[in-house]
């Protein structure tokens, strides 16, 4: 059964697998960008926190009797700090894009989707049918033009903070432009949240972008919050709403517990280590900087591969050095490529060592 699908995608080098890999390998693939998945003394304090709870798992949907307590702290801190109005948790990120983007966009609305956002969303946009506008990757005018070929009852935007392959911004000017067009706009920041801004909270904090009512940023915290699960922030009415008409909080399970505490008390660690973390990143950046002159804003440094067989030569050779990197091929990119993540518990000297091992395996 499905033999012949396999046989294809091993020919033309797309075919994948889960992989127990060795743990004493520097990890620069994963998107724990903070290194806090080794961080066992935070482990700790998550323990601590769910004990002091006579309930310690989930039980069922957040609407039925799911809904801990340690769920409502989390949203509270997590949007007041972020200068929102509300919060919601939510199983994963995936759920949270399915949920947003089915529940919101109704009969009259049109979605103006970034090209390059995440497959969830392009997924979740599938049931729309003839309410979706796609538009070329951070390209403004092109957003324009079709803002404003496209009247609707709501028009919603929706972006990344920072691209999960190509390691990009957003850019400043779709901010604007939604001011302008009084759109909404979801903006997913699981890869900029705990990267960019002063308390490193994320892009809005990055541009310096007053909250308003007609936005909504949802994350991850399986990154660098270290943690699994999602959260949604937005007005009280939109979450209200989302409570009411997005199938995936109405009929999950309510994330778990302990993995809640876990982001958390990881929260707390980096709004309190947030200068220190900062450095750490600028340290990781300039080293790119002098080492493959590539300017970076985030902590993705994607290099292009000749070939998806390249990519998996590259990242085995990497792996006999001691190295972890991402071996990205199509569908999830158009061109293969090594995805490098500056995670912070790597050092800048393994860090030189693994570029220069990439540099001259690549450079012509």
């Amino acid at each position: 059964m499905y033999e012949n699908e396999l046989k294809a995608l091993k020919k033309a080098g797309r075919f994948r697998e889960r992989k127990v890999y060795n743990v004493t390998l520097d990890d620069l693939a994963s998107n724990d960008y903070l290194g806090l998945s080794r961080n066992k003394k935070q482990f700790k304090k998550a323990v601590k926190l769910v004990e002091e709870f006579t309930v310690i798992s989930s039980k069922a949907s957040m609407l039925v009797n799911g809904y801990h307590p340690i769920h409502r702290i989390f949203e509270k801190e997590l949007a007041s700090a972020n200068s929102f109005s509300e919060g919601l948790v939510v199983g994963s990120g995936f759920l949270a894009n399915l949920a947003l983007i089915e529940a919101l966009v109704r009969k009259g609305d049109m979605l103006f989707m970034d090209e390059e956002y995440h497959a969830s969303g392009v997924m979740a946009s599938k049931l729309l049918g003839d309410r979706v506008v796609t538009f070329s990757h951070n390209d403004v005018d092109d957003l324009r033009a079709k803002l404003e070929a496209n009247p609707a009852n709501r028009q919603i935007i929706a972006v990344e903070g920072i691209y999960s392959m190509g390691g990009d911004l957003c850019k400043k000017e779709i901010f604007a432009l939604a001011d302008e067009f009084d759109t909404l706009i979801i903006v997913d920041e699981a890869h900029s949240a705990g990267i960019l801004g002063k308390n490193l909270l994320g892009i809005f904090e990055h541009y310096k972008i007053s909250i308003r009512p007609r936005h909504i940023k949802m994350g991850t915290l399986g990154k660098a919050y270290g943690s699994y699960g999602a959260y949604i922030l937005a007005s009280k009415n939109i979450i209200s709403f989302l409570e009411n008409r997005a199938k995936p909080i109405i009929y999950s399970t309510a994330p778990s517990v302990f993995d809640t505490a876990l982001a958390q008390v990881n929260f707390e660690y980096i709004q309190k280590n947030a200068k220190e973390l900062r450095k750490k990143i600028a340290k990781r950046q300039a080293v790119v900087k002098s080492m493959m002159n590539v300017k970076l804003e985030s902590l993705i440094l994607p290099v292009e591969m000749e070939s998806n067989e390249f990519a998996l030569f590259m990242q085995e050779g990497l792996m006999e050095q001691g190295y972890l990197v991402g071996a990205i091929r199509q569908p999830t990119v158009t061109t293969p490529i090594l995805r490098v993540i500056l995670n912070l518990s790597v050092s800048t000297k393994k860090l030189k060592h693994v570029l220069a091992l990439i540099r001259h395996n690549t450079v012509q």
